[in-house]
């Protein structure tokens, strides 16, 4: 759906972006993670064909952003950062007058409006002038006009930015639904761990360069060098027994036992650590957690732009 081969920008001396591979498939929801000014909308204007790239090459559903720019702008939905809406207009005016300008006509234009205001869950606001709306219904209200011509790619440029906790929920939840539906999402993001539970791939940018491009568990798993187990036994009396238990243990490394819990951390090379709980049970610890320790995206983008990665 969305494929781009050494895709570059430059601006004199300045890369905007440089050397930007990526492959995207239908119903993936790509995170792209970067600081301000890293190369985040560079990209995605170059995919809508608002800019041009100075070489590679940007492929839409096959189509070349160099030759073919008009039949990919058929099949893009575009939705920026910060866009206008205009004050005399209620909401459902709105839709329909961009409707109109996708030549959707007739009663096909009142049915798929009526279609996207259900999507976003602004129906109960469609009589509502739309500059009145907040912040979040707003950022609902651009997305149902990207929708309108029911695109197969999405390109979301910081959906996410200004929202409140509630509306957040609601974008990160809309998001999913697009993915069920089909459509080959990049939505772009500096707020960091709330793309993991969204997005089933991430790319993380720093300076025009893509540093990784991969799902989101591999990218977690790229910056940690050891797996680090949490243990919480039922009786807090058992946590120095669990350290010792361990403490010569060939998988483990280290303990690090803490007000209630353990920290396991494995050697390097430990991929199957199914014989930790069965020891502990044996020696009669009853356990109340056994997990994995996470790694959230953040400090995966922390030790990814910066070169700093988690070493346990």
């Amino acid at each position: 759906m969305i494929k781009t081969v050494d895709l570059t920008k430059k601006y004199g001396d300045a890369f905007a972006i440089r050397a930007i591979d990526l492959d995207l498939e239908a119903g993936d929801l790509f995170g792209f993670i970067g600081p301000n000014g890293a190369g985040k909308t560079t990209t995605m204007r170059i995919i809508a064909t608002l800019l041009e790239p100075s070489w590679g090459e940007a492929y839409v559903c096959g189509h070349s952003v160099h030759t073919q720019p008009k039949e990919i702008r058929r099949l893009v939905g575009y939705m920026p950062d910060f866009f206008g809406v205009y004050d005399d207009m209620t909401v459902v005016e709105y839709l329909e007058f961009f409707a109109a300008a996708y030549r959707i006509n007739g009663p096909d234009r009142r049915k798929r409006v009526n279609e996207m205001l259900d999507i976003v869950d602004l129906d109960f606001k469609r009589d509502a002038f739309a500059n009145t709306l907040s912040r979040g219904q707003t950022q609902r209200l651009g997305l149902a006009r990207t929708l309108l011509h029911d695109p197969q790619v999405l390109l979301l440029d910081e959906p996410l930015s200004g929202l409140d906790p509630r509306a957040r929920i609601e974008m990160r939840n809309l998001l999913r639904r697009l993915g069920e539906m089909g459509k080959t999402v990049i939505v772009s993001s500096h707020i960091l761990p709330e793309l993991a539970d969204v997005c089933n791939k991430v790319g993380i940018i720093d300076r025009g360069e893509l540093k990784q491009n991969a799902r989101v568990t591999e990218v977690i798993r790229m910056v940690r060098e050891h797996t680090v187990l949490i243990i919480q036994p039922s009786q807090r009396d058992q946590m120095q027994q669990i350290a010792d238990l361990f403490e010569n243990h060939p998988l483990v490394q280290s303990t690090q036992p803490g007000d209630d819990a353990v920290r396991v951390i494995l050697n390097s090379d430990t991929d199957d650590y199914s014989e930790l709980p069965k020891l502990l049970i044996e020696n009669g610890i009853n356990l109340r957690r056994f997990s994995e320790e996470e790694l959230d995206l953040e400090s995966a983008f922390m030790a990814l732009t910066q070169g700093t990665s988690t070493r346990m």
